[in-house]
């Protein structure tokens, strides 16, 4: 006697066809299980470098109780830069806390045609850092510290040198004490100001040297 194989057959396809009507997922959600929607990352307002991290020790009662110190550089690249430095019990503490002191030191570097304006030159303890402008193409001749902190300000052309200390720290602080000696192109004196200034200054001398009349004398009835 034959076996009746259709009612399995009809049982499968309207299983398969009640599996595919039925949604997806798990708990309502449309995607497969455990997939997450995808969150594009944020961008970064500052661009933040760690320079230098070095162990410390102080010596208390019980021995030597070590910690971190971090130097941290911040900057927008867009004529925007800070130097912070800090202590923490690890490095991670150490590095969030310069960073903090970083972000509340910024000063405006005046940028002109991607390069400083004019030759600089600050020194701080024994580090001696000279900065001076170069034509576009030229790129950053820099190395160390004062290469950092010229790129997170934003300076695209420049040449400088490091004479005296190699400290880091000092490096960076005598880099910044730099740019803060340079003045921008809006306030440079030209020689047409020179002269105006001069001519001014001569008319005022001619004016004061020039002998006051006597008031006239009333006649007499």
């Amino acid at each position: 006697m034959a076996e009746n194989t259709s009612a399995p057959i009809a049982n499968a396809a309207a299983e398969q066809q009640a599996q595919q009507q039925r949604p997806r997922g798990g708990r309502g959600q449309g995607g497969p299980r455990g997939r997450r929607p995808e969150v594009a990352p944020e961008e970064k307002q500052f661009d933040e470098r760690v320079v230098h991290i070095d162990r410390v020790a102080r010596v208390v009662k019980g021995g030597r109780r070590f910690r971190f110190r971090a130097l941290v550089v911040v900057g927008d690249r867009k004529h925007r830069v800070g130097i912070g430095t800090a202590k923490g019990a690890d490095v991670t503490a150490a590095v969030t806390k310069a960073t903090e002191v970083a972000k509340k030191h910024f000063i405006t570097v005046p940028i002109y045609n991607g390069t400083v304006p004019h030759d600089v030159m600050a020194k701080v303890s024994g580090s001696n850092i000279l900065i001076k402008p170069a034509s576009p193409g030229t790129g950053l001749i820099a190395g160390g510290t004062v290469r950092v902190v010229l790129e997170v300000a934003g300076v695209s052309n420049a040449l400088s040198k490091s004479l005296g200390s190699n400290n880091k720290t000092n490096a960076a602080y005598a880099t910044i004490a730099a740019l803060q000696l340079l003045v921008p192109s809006s306030k440079w004196v030209t020689r047409q100001d020179e002269k105006k200034a001069t001519t001014k200054s001569v008319e005022k001398i001619e004016k004061a040297a020039e002998p006051k009349k006597a008031p006239a004398k009333k006649a007499k009835a």
